[in-house]
């Protein structure tokens, strides 16, 4: 994994005196505290759109914050984007999840831990859940839980391929974490 901010993005983060003004409202906030949004912010029209979506998929999701981390981190996994598995390993912890717990979903996890890397993988591997994952999920989490997992693995799908398309650098706090405290 490689956490260096040295690779040359061709769409690199908008810095602030860069900043598009019809979307200036929206630099105080999330986006302009990322890099990732920082880069979406060269289509501003886009990252409005967004904003609605990332409210729901990040704070009003039935899957609630440590399930939705869980989610985040084995999609992160599956794509390889060292961006978002990192910033979320510091999500992660940040939420109480052990390292171990963290590095189990990139592996094979067990119990709901399991059944949600399963779940994620195939989305990945078959773009749908099978009857018995659905089943098992809406039994244990509830339908609008099996729904929210699927909007999480699309919404980080694409901020993965936004990220890798442009070699989006991860954010300075989360490198220095990472060096002070790998995974």
């Amino acid at each position: 994994m490689n956490i260096s901010n040295k690779m040359v993005s061709s769409c690199p983060p908008i810095t602030d005196e860069e900043w598009p003004v019809e979307i200036d409202d929206m630099k105080a906030g999330f986006a302009g505290s990322l890099n990732v949004y920082r880069t979406m912010a060269h289509h501003p029209a886009l990252l409005k759109a967004w904003a609605p979506l990332r409210q729901h998929i990040v704070k009003d999701s039935a899957l609630g914050p440590v399930r939705s981390e869980l989610v985040i981190l084995r999609a992160a996994h599956r794509m390889g984007s060292t961006y978002e598995w990192v910033h979320h390993v510091s999500r992660s912890r940040a939420l109480g999840i052990s390292d171990a717990r963290i590095r189990e979903m990139s592996g094979t996890p067990v119990g709901e831990d399991g059944l949600i890397a399963r779940a994620v993988d195939a989305l990945f591997d078959d773009a749908r859940l099978s009857s018995d994952i659905e089943q098992a999920i809406s039994s244990s989490m509830g339908t609008e839980a099996v729904l929210d997992l699927i909007a999480t693995v699309g919404f980080y799908s694409v901020l993965g391929y936004i990220l890798m398309t442009f070699n989006t650098p991860i954010d300075e706090g989360v490198v220095n974490e990472m060096i002070n405290r790998p995974i």
